[in-house]
């Protein structure tokens, strides 16, 4: 796959004070900068281009990634002017030209190595309509990380709200070309992606769960000690 859209708009306020002055997705975990963690695990993954789609402090993820070169891929900018969600995030990417499939991740995620390698090798050969990675660690932790019903390999609720559940949903997708009609007619805002599948899902589309390892991201001022120290002691 070599497209993907890298979802960079949001406003982090659960990282309040921090997010008061740097962006969420250029905070560092491992001292480095998530988005350009996430930007060179798209191109090993053999993504070629990124739509990074901005919004708050926009100028500051876009002098950082620059024309995205020094990472290995060709990236592009859209802005998003407000909180609209995930769907109007993809719908933007595919006004500016990008076309399906593609990836859709989060900018403040960090995945293991490999892991957005081997989640678009196993879409690839799933013949789904799209895919939703999921994963054990963390677990589902309601309203802010939703657990996700798997059946026989497939989504089948995308936000679950069963207590033993133990998958959570990543925030990375593949998406098909299948799946592009139903970013239409969603109530909002937000639009959000997790809606348009579920539309899908319900009408008779078949969307891949493929389970991925722990994932790292800020989600608490806190958060910005605990995942750095390790590195900063070595």
């Amino acid at each position: 796959m070599t497209n993907a859209i890298v979802m960079a708009a949001g406003e982090g306020t659960r990282l309040r004070p921090l997010t008061e002055r740097w962006p969420k997705p250029i905070l560092p975990i491992d001292g480095r900068p998530v988005i350009a963690t996430l930007l060179r695990e798209l191109a090993a993954a053999g993504c070629e281009r990124a739509v990074v789609v901005t919004g708050y402090l926009a100028e500051q993820v876009e002098e950082l990634l620059g024309d995205g070169r020094a990472f290995g891929i060709d990236v592009r900018y859209v802005r998003q002017p407000g909180v609209l969600g995930s769907a109007d995030t993809v719908t933007r990417a595919l006004d500016a030209g990008l076309t399906p499939p593609f990836l859709v991740t989060g900018a403040d995620t960090v995945y293991l190595p490999g892991d957005v390698a081997r989640f678009a090798a196993a879409f690839a050969v799933t013949g789904a309509a799209g895919a939703l990675a999921v994963r054990r660690d963390p677990p589902p932790d309601a309203p802010h990380r939703s657990g996700v019903r798997v059946a026989d390999g497939r989504v089948a609720r995308v936000l679950d709200r069963d207590p033993a559940n133990l998958l959570s949903g990543a925030p990375l997708w593949a998406w098909g070309p299948e799946l592009v009609p139903y970013l239409d007619g969603l109530s909002g805002p937000p639009f959000e992606l997790a809606d348009a599948a579920q539309h899908a899902i319900d009408s008779g589309s078949v969307i891949a769960a493929v389970e991925i390892g722990k994932t790292r991201d800020l989600t608490h001022p806190v958060d910005l000690v605990s995942e750095n120290f390790p590195y900063l002691g070595r």
